[in-house]
């Protein structure tokens, strides 16, 4: 099953009553990726008042985590995580650090000061469907070398080229298409390509506009 996502990391910063806040989206596979994403965050502010985040760190949206890290609770974690949930993003951490600017905001204004930097920051990142792929190796000798590549034009990702005794193509498909894709190339080459299954996993593509 495909699921949204973002790439990268993006960054924003805003001032609110003095206080400053900086977001921070990233891509996040898994709980352990999140934690070190945090950490990294927290690493780069030692002096901050308070760096909360909210996470979902997997692809079906059952691991979650937020923290408020000393702000009073529900006004920032949860609104952090509400906004990652709001736009159907998976894999996806979000943090917001505070700089403490003297004015206090209530609990009002620091729930939307945080929804709104957090918003920000996942607005601004490259968003991405990651979908399952399969890795095939594609092995034909030299003659069908040109022949190969105009069958595969446009129909998957060469990840790799590898020449020794015969010539090799390191391609990604994506899953639901593989196998349209493996008769194509078996038509196209008159049954003169090897096809060997290397991997399945998920990989981003751009969503479509």
């Amino acid at each position: 099953m495909s699921y949204k996502s973002i790439s990268g990391t993006h960054v924003c910063e805003r001032v609110v009553e003095k206080s400053r806040f900086l977001a921070y989206a990233a891509h996040t596979a898994g709980e352990e990726e999140a934690r070190a994403f945090l950490a990294g965050v927290r690493a780069e502010h030692p002096l901050a008042t308070h760096v909360c985040y909210g996470f979902v760190a997997d692809s079906l949206g059952n691991l979650q985590r937020f923290s408020d890290d000393g702000e009073p609770q529900g006004t920032a974690g949860m609104p952090i995580l509400s906004v990652i949930k709001a736009q159907g993003l998976y894999e996806t951490a979000v943090a917001v650090v505070r700089y403490f600017g003297g004015i206090k905001l209530g609990a009002g204004g620091l729930t939307r000061a945080y929804a709104s930097a957090a918003a920000e920051a996942a607005d601004g990142a490259e968003k991405c469907l990651y979908d399952l792929c399969r890795e095939l190796e594609l092995r034909v000798g030299y003659p069908e070398v040109n022949a190969l590549l105009r069958a595969a034009e446009g129909r998957c990702i060469v990840k790799e080229r590898r020449f020794a005794e015969d010539a090799a193509l390191l391609v990604q498909v994506r899953a639901g298409e593989a196998e349209a894709f493996c008769a194509h190339l078996t038509e196209a080459l008159n049954g003169r390509v090897q096809i060997f299954e290397k991997a399945a996993y998920f990989s981003p593509f751009p969503l479509e506009k």
